[in-house]
């Protein structure tokens, strides 16, 4: 038989602290001779209603297969624990290998985060493609005008100097 439990740690103590309390409980699982099926750690969430005024708590998710008194050992085991401020203990006839639906909305809502960036890189470079091929507009109409000038200022002055020698022509 299954048995799966959720419990709420204290918020007050740190991620590293539950994960080490997490690792002491499942070491006591297994002396006790029965073995962990599914582990997740669903991060700090905030609480439904107030426990001991907290609004929050580190939420962890324990499956185990074993006899029934290690549920008892378990229960036991966090009802001591002071950091523990509410766990919840269940059997349960079929294992799933997915993960929690509550893993699985995380793990969708980080997939769009990811898509999202993506989207926003490729349109960055969009955009800065589009500025670069400005900026090349630019710097060939910079780099065509002076010879355009020139080639005027040519053809302004060689009028010039024919106006002169027809001038001097005329004289």
């Amino acid at each position: 038989m299954y048995y799966e439990t959720v419990f709420i740690v204290n918020p007050d103590i740190s991620q590293d602290n539950t994960e080490t309390m997490t690792n002491e409980l499942v070491d006591k699982i297994e002396k006790a001779g029965a073995r962990i099926v599914k582990r997740e750690y669903w991060g700090s969430r905030p609480l439904a209603y107030s426990i001991q005024k907290r609004n929050r708590g580190h939420y962890s998710l324990l499956v185990t297969d074993g006899a029934a008194d290690v549920s008892k050992m378990i229960d036991e085991t966090l009802r001591l624990d002071e950091r523990v401020m509410r766990f919840l203990t269940t059997s349960i006839t079929e294992l799933s290998d997915e993960p929690s639906p509550l893993l699985r909305r995380r793990a969708a809502a980080t997939e769009e985060k990811v898509e999202e960036k993506s989207e926003d890189k490729a349109a960055e470079e969009k955009t800065e493609a589009k500025s670069e091929e400005k900026v090349e507009a630019k710097a060939e109409k910079v780099t065509e005008a002076p010879a355009e000038e020139k080639a005027e200022e040519a053809v302004t002055e060689k009028a010039e100097a024919e106006e002169k020698t027809e001038e001097k022509a005329e004289d």
